[in-house]
């Protein structure tokens, strides 16, 4: 059977030699030839497009949470490696590349990125936002003091601790605090993405994720 992870590699192959959205070289052109076999294989009707690796751990969690398998549902979540990449992307997946139902998930800053990248991609506009961003979404919905016994509950008490002791921290108040602790070491935001949307509870899922969700 196809492979998700084979199909976002190539996905990432083709977007990486296509800039625009259009024919690239011919290693790019192939990559598109095999994205367009596995989805075929793979059954996808849609792409859920994410900015980066921590908010695909936390749209993959919410979905093992409330027991569904994307994959068997037709739906790819692809992280595009940044915002700036949306055009590309919505170009290869929706309707003038391999024909996909678009959504998505941006930061707020983000959101002009998303609508130029959809207008291009000729795609009705569908997409959820977090203000300011999906870990501060989750800060809001957990609350600072869960958080932080999230991180200890990792073994990060003592970075968590000498964190706070620096003098930038000074006078930031706890949320602002938390949000930047998870920012600061690689691998860390993505970690946390799926460890505090395991974390929450019944009924507390922030609603920009809560609705991509349940629009799948």
């Amino acid at each position: 059977m196809a492979d998700m992870d084979a199909f976002r590699d190539e996905i990432a192959r083709w977007a990486a030699g296509a800039p625009g959205g259009t024919a690239g070289d011919p290693a790019a052109d192939r990559a598109g030839d095999l994205a367009a076999a596995l989805a075929a294989d793979l059954g996808l009707r849609t792409a859920v497009l994410l900015e980066g690796p921590s908010d695909l751990a936390a749209v993959e969690a919410l979905a093992a949470r409330e027991d569904r398998d994307l994959t068997a549902e037709g739906v790819a979540v692809v992280s595009m490696g940044g915002a700036m990449s949306v055009g590309r992307y919505a170009g290869l997946l929706g309707p003038p590349g391999l024909g996909l139902r678009l959504t998505g998930l941006c930061d707020v800053r983000e959101e002009p990125f998303f609508d130029r990248g959809w207008q291009r991609a000729r795609a009705p506009r569908d997409f959820f936002v977090c203000v300011a961003d999906l870990e501060d979404e989750l800060i809001r919905a957990l609350g600072p003091e869960r958080v932080e016994e999230v991180i200890r509950s990792e073994d990060e008490l003592r970075p968590w601790q000498t964190f706070l002791g620096q003098p930038a921290q000074h006078g930031r108040d706890r949320h602002q605090q938390v949000r930047r602790f998870l920012s600061t070491k690689k691998g860390r935001k993505i970690r946390y993405g799926r460890l505090l949307v395991e974390a929450l509870p019944p009924g507390r899922t922030p609603a920009p994720l809560a609705d991509l969700l349940a629009g799948l």
